[in-house]
């Protein structure tokens, strides 16, 4: 047979091949292995491996606060100075800044955007957000500014435009505004039996990122999506009754000022303490002897390094604790809890301060060591929330949920705390990043307290898969209730799916690493993150990032086909498997025998690339009793019941049917 004659009849039989699996198969390799998916090339400022460019650059902002609390009109007053560094390399005529305290009032998008049936994030029935006072700006001499705010966002603009490559400008804003009872499940208050606990984020202006992938980032803020803000230096002042306790991010500066002696001597054994160390007791909570004035007001001050944001909690409430956290390199750090007497039983938050403690030393170890004094844990209105060394959780949570929860927030100051990624467009690249390693680190925890089965991947299959949206899509745009599958526990699972299944978990967990090391304090983009991956494990992955990130196809593997070579079992077998569904994954095929033997078969995700069928041949020497693809239901497959192929007569030793 000649060449155009053979290839002719070739393409005769791909057609007929095609034919025959186009009515049980949707699978298309073409799209699934597309050469030109990914491929946006790198530049100076972000390379094509993933990492930073050689002219890679961010901005900077460093923070002055000063706010204070009155109680009898539920209203926080404050001012700000914000120093900003413009390092890009345009000249800025204008600057950004998020009010994010905006969205929590009846006019905002956010209140006119939430649904009638409210939710989580739900903002109706409160008359909140920031009243500006003044606006000033420092260029030579501080004078006055023209501003205008829209919703959650405020234009500064600037009588000369900030210099590129350095440039750098003061702007002070005095603010006021009502504090909401709950503000999007972020912040709030909790009414407790000896007082309020007052949960403060959002609680001044911040800037606006400006970089190198959108320019000035301004999506307003509806609550479902979360924050992307600069790094810098923050020293802030909490002026609050006399009788409170404030607990923040970073470290307490005036010790001496604002607790007792007794207080200051039990904070100092804490530091060399792996117990927890009561620095106020549930007895002492309604003791004026708790505090070191009995009446007037105290001024906390705090300061919090190379980080994004801080928050901060208030009340004369607290039951109060600490323990030390040891880290890698030998350096120390904090572990606190602030509760309300009611939450203070042994099944409840008085084990917080051990679980804070035993989830950073652990990311510590597997990611990059935490970088903050201090890592508090505070009991109120907010079911979970993470900010720069302190989180709230929901002062109810008891046993594995509150370790859930708080393992889940202190995992975020990995992800967006020191990888700061833009969690207003790209919740998967904080919460599934985040749900990943919370696997991990639970399955850590003491001896695997709470490593609860949560079933197969069969068994999650369906929670995976029929969703009819991408883990690539803005959180504000999915649905409510596909939000939890779609920012978490699908990306979640998927890097789960990389470390088991794909990459094994020593390319993984380099590559993972890598990933964080290179993007520590920077901004990163799905690009980096996929790129990274891919060049620190050395595997093209675009079919993973493509069929499981970027589209909604389903993986679908079955066992098709087994014979035995010329029908004679003791000459070995041919398998064949088939793709049914768009996506793939490598295979595990574990082929028993008659007499018990059983043997595995390894095959990479390649096999998919001409087709979706694939034989095999396997020296088996004896009749097949079964065939199983995927026998440890590692992958996700949304229909287990074609997995398995059965001899029915498997003494036989005729053709297996």
């Amino acid at each position: 047979m000649n060449k155009l004659l053979f290839f002719i009849s070739v393409l005769l039989s791909l057609v007929e091949v095609r034919a025959q699996s186009k009515s049980t198969s949707s699978y298309d390799p073409h799209e699934l292995f597309h050469p030109l998916f990914n491929m946006q090339p790198g530049n100076d400022y972000r390379a094509s491996s993933g990492a930073p460019g050689p002219r890679y650059w961010q901005n900077r902002a460093d923070y002055k606060i000063n706010a204070r609390l009155d109680e009898e009109k539920n209203v926080l007053t404050g001012d700000v100075e914000i120093t900003y560094k413009n390092n890009s390399p345009e000249a800025l005529s204008f600057l950004w800044l998020q009010l994010d305290q905006n969205a929590f009032s009846d006019t905002s998008r956010a209140a006119k955007t939430t649904p009638v049936r409210g939710g989580r994030y739900g903002n109706s029935g409160f008359s909140g957000g920031f009243e500006i006072q003044s606006v000033t700006v420092d260029q030579g001499k501080g004078k006055a500014v023209d501003y205008l705010i829209t919703d959650t966002r405020m234009q500064v603009r600037l009588a000369e435009p900030l210099k590129a490559e350095g440039g750098v400008i003061k702007l002070k804003v005095e603010y006021s505004f009502k504090i909401p009872g709950y503000g999007s499940d972020r912040m709030g208050t909790s009414q407790t039996r000896n007082g309020l606990i007052y949960e403060m984020a959002q609680w001044y202006p911040r800037m606006c990122v400006y970089d190198d992938v959108e320019g000035w980032n301004v999506l307003p803020y509806l609550g479902a999506g979360e924050f992307y803000l600069e790094y810098g230096d923050f020293e802030y002042t909490i002026d609050v009754p006399w009788n409170h306790i404030v607990v923040g991010s970073g470290e307490l500066l005036n010790p001496q000022e604002v607790l007792t002696a007794e207080q200051q001597r039990r904070l100092a054994q804490a530091r060399n303490s792996d117990k927890t160390v009561l620095l106020r007791t549930k007895d002492e909570v309604n003791s004026p002897q708790s505090r070191p004035k009995q009446s007037g007001r105290l001024t906390w001050r705090f300061r919090c390094q190379n980080a994004r944001d801080v928050a901060w909690a208030t009340s004369k409430a607290f039951v109060w604790d600490a323990a030390r956290i040891n880290l890698p390199s030998g350096k120390k750090a904090l572990a606190m809890s602030a509760y309300p007497v009611e939450s203070a039983t042994d099944d409840s938050w008085n084990r917080s301060t051990e679980y804070v403690k035993g989830c950073i030393e652990f990311y510590s170890g597997y990611l990059a060591e935490y970088t903050y004094p201090v890592a508090t844990n505070v009991a109120g209105v907010v079911g979970g929330m993470e900010y720069p060394g302190i989180v709230f959780c929901d002062r109810r949570d008891k046993k594995e949920s509150l370790w859930g929860v708080t393992d889940h927030e202190f995992g975020h100051n990995w992800f967006p705390m020191i990888v700061g990624n833009n969690e207003r467009k790209y919740a998967w690249m904080d919460e599934g990043f985040n749900t990943f390693i919370n696997i991990l680190s639970t399955e850590n925890f003491n001896n695997g307290e709470y490593n609860r089965p949560k079933g197969t991947m069969h068994d999650l299959a369906p929670a995976l898969f029929n969703i009819d949206e991408p883990i690539m899509t803005i959180p504000d745009v999915l649905q409510p209730l596909h939000l939890g599958i779609m920012g978490y526990y699908k990306p979640g699972m998927g890097l789960k799916l990389l470390r088991d299944v794909v990459l094994g978990p020593k390319r993984f967990d380099y590559a993972f690493k890598t990933y964080v090391q290179r993007w520590a304090f920077k901004h990163p983009t799905p690009y980096d993150f996929f790129r990274t991956i891919e060049d620190a494990a050395g595997e093209d992955l675009g079919w993973f990032w493509r069929g499981y990130f970027y589209e909604t196809w389903k993986l679908d593997q079955a066992v098709k086909d087994v014979r035995y070579v010329d029908q004679d079992p003791q000459k070995g077998s041919v398998i064949t498997i088939e793709n049914l569904e768009k996506w793939a994954m490598p295979v595990t095929v574990e082929v028993e025998e008659v007499g018990g033997k059983k043997t595995r078969v390894s095959l990479p995700v390649e096999i998919w690339q001409r087709g979706g069928t694939w034989s095999f041949k396997q020296p088996t020497t004896a009749p097949i009793r079964s065939v199983t693809i995927d026998p440890d239901e590692k992958l996700p497959d949304i229909n287990p019941r074609n997995n398995t192929w059965k001899n029915n007569s498997a003494s036989s030793n005729s053709t297996a049917n």
